[in-house]
């Protein structure tokens, strides 16, 4: 465990992803919290065919191959995480207040290691003292039936559930009387679903591996996949080695943008990195709508100097509709306002433009959170799919839509019914198999249930995974949302926050991981999860489970659901945890594309689902893929002498999970309490490096601040700015949210800085 005394260190950024460091780092979080026995069987068992799936990104594995090391840097940080050795029991909370557990960082909470048994701080208690099972499963019960109404009720997801526990999760929720389902999509891809499901019909990616190895142009845009996605980076060196082209769209410059060190290729290993972008453009913060504005302009300009050969006219005829409409808004976009909002010239943009219609427009569009967490993220979106229908690339080889998903199986949640909105067919199809009355009023969202906590409107939350309270955006205002629960309850392997601010009573209901043996009645289980490209595959763990007390998160939604609504005409829920097999004969017959799930999932590579707009086939109400013509829009502040913060990752976390305290890449070491700003701007308001500022957000409703950030100089536009979250998530008010998503805008908060 690193020093949290230990100074700041800094040095010069990176200019490539990867190479040596990145196993010396994965050696080192591996060997010291797993150990070299149950640290390498987990690695070599991890993105196995037969194995089970990283619990960190959605990046999908290759079809036909594995690598004996088919996982990446910070795939072994959440290994070392899960697999540790160090336990969190009994002894340990009675060691601990939760005062005390609240002073402590969540890197410190993180390295403790895994929960062993399930846990309760009742009302007024100072210590979570242990519960059995069945006492647990009962308080739940006892809890939910005496609700006034099943919508006093919140089932929150974590994008790291299962397929299975998913589906279960769910059916529970909905026989119980509510769509109250908000998940981590809320706060990170919603605006893609938004934007995608209206304009071809599909909420996700329409791209294959193979397709992005065989790329002409690949834009990778509000995205940073040498820390959020490293496998990616395969990926796009094989476009460069097959002659395509990386383009980079980003505030920040980031090291796997630039170049990639394949550390499992020789060259590699010595610290000899691909280059990767060729063409970097720092973009304002949310001037990214802006840059593809530009592109369609001057495909429509280049379209018109070659008597009508660039731009795909008959596929705009046969398979859109509002193309003349949007032809107009971008005649009525000036280049001035273009190069105003983005902040890049129009030269650069004419050269972006130029590399996509240059061979055979085979373009694929990468994005991340740097478009969804913007209050015009959808418009955004929408404009990039623009480009796309102009040229014809969707839904033809090399080329399509690519919105990249953070936890391994938040796209498969969403397949499984985890949505607060759930469409028509799929409740029609719930009560024929289920036979039983579905509940059709919306639920709540994440932003919603936040608020209906805090007005007492939502009394019992449970969380099925994740942090949710340092995931959500102003920290406080969630904070005291969930202590005005009556009760909280967690689904989790390793202690965090959430589980230190509770409602009148918490629980601790600890699960098994990824990599550990599923054991049930009928004999050792697997579970199914689906990557960011539909593919679903098996998961086995093989570890020995780290306590005897662990649930499975199966078996834990069977127990309550059996507790609180009981067996059914076609549902024995505790059947369902002996045996997984019966669960996907349920997602069956539910869920179209999973015919013979049973089978298909255990052949080796798993299958995919299918993904009509990659066929060209439009499930819009038009039965068209549709062109937007939103003005242009981008986040305005009130006061121009103010800056735009962003919030990200550093390179040793995943979500809200702290690895240690180091942002290689970045070149800061030791420290999370960083915002790095323009060199400029730094000295215009007379800051120093490394000195310490407080840094207060500006809303309608007020200001929120935070005390204690180091500046550190980092090249990047002037008015801009970025620090890690958690930290910073409290700076980010509960109402500032996408348009039509309501994600919240994570990526635009106007900020003031006082040294301190």
């Amino acid at each position: 465990m690193q020093s949290e005394d230990a100074p700041l260190t800094r040095k010069d950024p990176k200019t490539w992803a990867a190479g040596a460091p990145a196993v010396i780092s994965s050696l080192k979080h591996v060997m010291s919290t797993a150990g070299p026995v149950r640290g390498t069987k987990a690695l070599l068992d991890l993105n196995q065919m037969g194995g089970f799936d990283c619990p960190s990104c959605a990046w999908p594995d290759p079809d036909d191959h594995r690598a004996m090391t088919e996982f990446c840097e910070n795939g072994a940080k959440a290994i070392a995480s899960e697999a540790t050795s160090k336990i969190v029991d009994e002894r340990f909370f009675a060691k601990y207040s939760i005062d005390e557990l609240m002073q402590k960082s969540d890197y410190w909470h993180d390295q403790q290691g895994r929960l062993t048994s399930p846990m309760i701080l009742r009302e007024g208690a100072t210590h979570y003292q242990a519960i059995s099972w069945e006492d647990a499963f009962t308080l739940m019960a006892d809890e939910l039936k005496a609700l006034d109404h099943p919508d006093e009720a919140v089932f929150y997801t974590s994008g790291r559930t299962s397929n299975e526990a998913a589906f279960l999760y769910q059916l529970f929720t909905r026989h119980y009387g509510t769509n109250n389902l908000p998940d981590c999509s809320n706060m990170c891809h919603e605006s893609s679903g938004s934007a995608l499901g209206p304009s071809v019909g599909v909420g996700k990616g329409t791209v294959t591996l193979d397709d992005l190895h065989t790329a002409d142009v690949i834009i990778c845009v509000g995205q940073n996949p040498g820390t959020n996605h490293p496998r990616m980076l395969a990926s796009l060196e094989k476009c460069v080695n097959n002659g395509g082209e990386i383009v980079a769209i980003n505030p920040l410059r980031e090291a796997g943008l630039l170049g990639f060190a394949h550390p499992q290729h020789p060259k590699g290993a010595l610290n000899i990195a691909t280059n990767l972008a060729d063409q970097y453009l720092q973009v304002k913060v949310n001037g990214d709508m802006a840059i593809f504005r530009g592109i369609a302009k001057t495909i429509l300009a280049r379209d018109k100097a070659a008597n009508s050969s660039v731009i795909d006219h008959a596929f705009i005829a046969e398979h859109t509709e509002g193309f003349e409409a949007y032809t107009q808004a971008c005649a009525n976009t000036t280049w001035e306002r273009i190069i105003e909002d983005s902040g890049i010239s129009r030269e650069e943009i004419e050269k972006l433009a130029d590399k996509i219609i240059a061979k055979d427009q085979k373009l694929i569009t990468c994005w991340a959170m740097g478009l969804t967490q913007h209050k015009n993220a959808v418009d955004t979106i929408r404009e990039v799919v623009n480009v796309h229908l102009m040229i014809g690339a969707i839904g033809r080889d090399g080329a399509g839509l690519c919105p990249v998903r953070g936890h391994s199986n938040v796209q498969g949640d969403r397949t499984m019914g985890i949505y607060e909105k759930l469409p028509e067919a799929f409740h029609l199809s719930l009560e024929k198999v289920f036979k039983f009355k579905s509940p059709r009023k919306h639920g709540y969202d994440v932003v919603e249930a936040i608020h209906a906590m805090h007005k007492g409107e939502a009394k019992f939350f449970f969380a099925m995974g994740g942090n949710f309270l340092q995931a959500a955006p102003d920290t406080d205002f969630t904070a005291e949302a969930l202590q005005k629960c009556k009760l909280t309850a967690h689904v989790v392997t390793k202690l965090n926050r959430s589980l230190l601010v509770t409602g009148k009573t918490g629980l601790i209901l600890p699960c098994l991981g990824r990599t550990e043996l599923d054991l049930q009645k009928e004999g050792p289980q697997f579970i199914t999860c689906e990557n960011s490209m539909g593919i679903v595959h098996s998961s086995t763990g093989r570890l020995t489970p780290i306590s005897k007390r662990l649930m499975s998160e199966v078996a834990i939604v069977s127990n309550l659901a059996h507790k609180v609504v009981g067996n059914t005409e076609t549902v024995d829920w505790l059947a369902f945890a002996d045996n997984y097999d019966l669960i996907r004969d349920a997602i069956e017959a539910t869920i179209p594309g999973f015919d013979d799930f049973n089978i298909r999932v255990r052949k080796p590579a798993g299958f995919y689902l299918p993904n009509n707009a990659k066929e060209r086939v439009w499930d819009t109400p038009n039965n068209k893929a549709n062109f937007s013509n939103p003005e242009l829009s981008i986040f305005e502040k009130k006061d121009h002498k103010r800056l735009i913060l962003q919030t990200l990752r550093s390179h040793d976390q995943y979500n809200t999970t702290i690895y240690g305290l180091d942002d290689r890449y970045r070149g800061i070491g030791n420290e999370r309490m960083i915002i790095f700003l323009n060199p400029d701007d730094m000295k215009e308001r007379g800051i120093k490096p490394v000195q310490k500022v407080k840094i207060t957000s500006h809303w309608d409703d007020g200001e929120r601040h935070a005390e204690g950030f180091l500046a550190i100089p980092y090249e990047m536009p002037s008015g801009a700015a970025a620090a890690y979250f958690p930290e910073a998530n409290v700076l980010v008010p509960i109402d500032s949210t996408a348009d039509i998503s309501n994600t919240p805008t994570s990526k635009a908060i106007e900020i003031s800085l006082e040294v301190m």
